[in-house]
Formats: C-alpha cells, sequence, structure tokens
C-alpha cells in the first residue's frame, strides 16, 4: 500500500454517516456558524492526530496503538489498547451496516424486511470478508471505487450550493453552552482516522506515508464538512431540519429528484466504504497482536497462496456477521467511543514516555499529548453509566483470552524501530 491507499483509510474512517446526519443537527443548535464549528472540532481533534502521526512514524509493523502501548508501558497495556478497539469495532460494523440498508430502504422498501435485512447485512459483510482475502492491493482497489461513489454526490451537493442564492453564513457566536455541545458532537466525527495505522506492515514506507496521511486527511476532511455544511445552509436548512435524510431533501431542492437519489446512494455507500475501511484494517490488528503473543498463534495464519493474514480477516468478518445477526447487540455500540478513547488516552501517554526512554521529550510533543489527554478525558465524562458497564465487559473478556494466550511461546517485547 502507497500514499494513496493509506490515504483512503482516514478518509473513510472519518466519513461514515455523521456527514449526513451533522448538518441538519449543527445547524439547529447553532445556525450559521455551524460551518465554524466543524473547524474548532477539526482544531480539538488536531492534537490527537499529532500524537500518532508522531508515534506512527517511529514504527513500521502493523498494530498501532498496541505496539505504541506496548512499546511504552509493556504487553498487557498494548493488548487493552488494541483488544478494546477491536471488539467494539466488531459490534459497529454489523451495527453501521443496519443504519447502510436502512438509507438503501428509503429507495427500495422491500429491503427492510425481518428476514432479508439480515441477510442483506451477512451478505455485505461477507462480501467485505471475501475481498480482503484476496489482497490488500484489492481491497484498496474496491475502497477507491467505494469512495468515489460517496463522494462525487457531496462534491455535487457543494457546486449546487454555490448557484443556490444567498447563503446564510457569519461570524455570529453561539451561546457557550450550545457550543460546548457541538463540539463534542463535531470531536465524534472525526473518529475513525486511526484506521491507517494498523496495517503500517503492508505498507511500501509507512514511517512517511502514515504521519503524511494522517495530518492531510485531517484537514481535507474538515474542509469537506465545511464546504457540505455551508451548501445545505445555503439551499435551504429549513426544509430537511427536522428529516432523517436532510442532505437528501436539500440535494432534491437544490438538484430535483435524481439529486435527492444520489444522496441516499452516497449516504449507503458512505457507510458501506466506512465498514470496509475497518475490514482492511482491523484483522491487520489482530494478527499484530499474535505477533506480539497477546492473541493466540492462530490469528497470525498467513495463506500461503493470496499472503493476507486469513484466519484474522475470517473472524473478523464472522463475528461481525454473528452481531450482525443478534437484534440486541445495539446496546453493546455505546460502548464503542469510549473504547476508542482508552486507544487514545494510551497513546498520548505513550509519546512522551518513549521520547523520555530514547533521551528526551521533545517539549511541543509533550505539550500536545498534555492537550490530547485533557480532551479525550473531557469527551469521556459525557459517556452514560451503560455504556461503563458494557465497555467494564469488553476489557475483562479480552484479559481473560490475554492469559490463555500467554500459556503459548511469549514473545520479545517491541521497541520503536
Amino acid at each position: 500500500m502507497g500514499l494513496f491507499g493509506a490515504s483512503l483509510l482516514p478518509v473513510n474512517g472519518m466519513i461514515g454517516a455523521g456527514i449526513f446526519a451533522l448538518p441538519a443537527t449543527l445547524f439547529l443548535a447553532v445556525g450559521s456558524f455551524a460551518p465554524w464549528m466543524m473547524l474548532l472540532g477539526g482544531l480539538l481533534f488536531l492534537p490527537l492526530t499529532l500524537t500518532f502521526a508522531w508515534l506512527s512514524a517511529r514504527f513500521d509493523h502493523s498494530g498501532g496503538p498496541i505496539l505504541y502501548g506496548e512499546a511504552a508501558f509493556g504487553r498487557f497495556i498494548g493488548f487493552q489498547a488494541g483488544w478494546a478497539r477491536y471488539a467494539s469495532a466488531i459490534v459497529t460494523v454489523a451495527a453501521n451496516t443496519h443504519v447502510m440498508v436502512s438509507y438503501l430502504a428509503t429507495l427500495f422498501p422491500v429491503l427492510d424486511g425481518p428476514v432479508l435485512r439480515p441477510l442483506i447485512v451477512a451478505g455485505f459483510i461477507g462480501f467485505i470478508t471475501i475481498v480482503n482475502l484476496f489482497s490488500l492491493r484489492s481491497s484498496v482497489a474496491t475502497l477507491s471505487a467505494l469512495t468515489a461513489v460517496k463522494l462525487l454526490p457531496l462534491f455535487a451537493l457543494i457546486v449546487a450550493g454555490l448557484f443556490a442564492g444567498e447563503p446564510q453564513l457569519g461570524l455570529v457566536l453561539p451561546a457557550f453552552s450550545d457550543a460546548e455541545t457541538v463540539v463534542l458532537l463535531t470531536y465524534y466525527a472525526f473518529i475513525g482516522f486511526e484506521y491507517v495505522v494498523l496495517p503500517a506492515g503492508e505498507m511500501k514506507n509507512p514511517k512517511r506515508d502514515v504521519p503524511l496521511a494522517l495530518v492531510a486527511m485531517l484537514g481535507a476532511v474538515t474542509l469537506l464538512y465545511m464546504l457540505v455544511i455551508w451548501a445545505y445552509i445555503a439551499i435551504d436548512p429549513a426544509a430537511g431540519a427536522d428529516a432523517e435524510n436532510p442532505l437528501a431533501i436539500a440535494a432534491r431542492e437544490a438538484m430535483g429528484p435524481a439529486g435527492a437519489i444520489a444522496i441516499v446512494i452516497a449516504a449507503a455507500f458512505s457507510i458501506g466504504a466506512n465498514n470496509f475501511a475497518g475490514g482492511i484494517s482491523l484483522p491487520r490488528m489482530t494478527y499484530g497482536m499474535a505477533e506480539r503473543g497477546m492473541l493466540p498463534r492462530w490469528f497470525m495464519k498467513v495463506s500461503p497462496k493470496l499472503g493476507t493474514p486469513a484466519n484474522s480477516i475470517l473472524f473478523y468478518g464472522g463475528a461481525s456477521i454473528a452481531f450482525g445477526l443478534w437484534e440486541g447487540f445495539m446496546v453493546l455500540a455505546l460502548a464503542g467511543t469510549l473504547t476508542r478513547l482508552l486507544t487514545y488516552l494510551i497513546a498520548a501517554f505513550a509519546l512522551p514516555m518513549i521520547e523520555k526512554r530514547e533521551g528526551g521529550i521533545n517539549p511541543l510533543h509533550g505539550s500536545v499529548s498534555i492537550l490530547t489527554v485533557l480532551s479525550t478525558i473531557w469527551v469521556g465524562t459525557h459517556a452514560d453509566t451503560q455504556s461503563w458497564i458494557v465497555f467494564g465487559g469488553l476489557v475483562v473478556a479480552g484479559t481473560l483470552l490475554y492469559f490463555i494466550a500467554r500459556q503459548e511461546r511469549p514473545v520479545e517485547p517491541l521497541a520503536a524501530q
């Protein structure tokens, strides 16, 4: 995987369902200041992105935060950084696929049937699994096509906004309490950027490409969010403010029924591409964990013909299908954000620890790490009790697997490279 493929991962990690729901939500909360709120959200997320960029420049193995946590604090912390993220991601991909089917059902109501819906969910996840089995190159090619399908209608909407009359934009600041809530919402819009660090071992030049992809794509996604929200406000924000598909309504106002259909299809493909990016990255996470002796060596098996981590890919696909067929899985998705926050915290603490062992902490890096810790803790304070309980259960389950894996041949701790 080169720089182009690496850039697709954070783009599709950050652009999923949120970009089709946030414009109306932000406009209702802060009015014409909504695009600038996305800029504030991107700035809030910048310290975390820089932290991952500086860490990724030190490693060329697959695993991402697992490697960072292990190098700084030992194998057990590295395992927790990876397992918690992975466990909730399996549930999230199932939940997101259900949402994708819901979007498509607005065009084809038959898809929402009690029998057909779970079959389509299972079929799509199975498709991701099969494509990922063949090669990373084929996976990136498929992801490129999905990305194009979801972005082109959004760009068309932006162009339509240029001819929609006078946009209601301005720099009138909203009430502080409203802004605080919305900044939290915009923070969630960028979660998923870390997909790019997971398969670093299968990249041509990960120490160069991963940091560049992280920072560049954060800027690009922030700009895209701002432009889409601006176009929504410029066209007719009142028409779809309370609807489930506000961008589709805006597109219909500007481009007719064909525009609305294009946006619905883009939403479905956006979620699909988001899931596909996870299908590429997350099996490489369990491969890296097994490589480090954190999971059974079964996860390390590589297909001799295809060169892909076959067992890790099959496990990810099978577990995701199982959750997709289980109607009670939605509550587990609430722990997904907390899981990622744990990963982010470990990475933020790992950077200065690794630098200290190497001879000294870079003052800029240390300051950014502190900002990352503070912003992450602030976001975590908004989680509810149920999310913490489910998250705790996932951590306990993973810890049991960790100690089972410890019975196998131990592996020497990994240092930054």
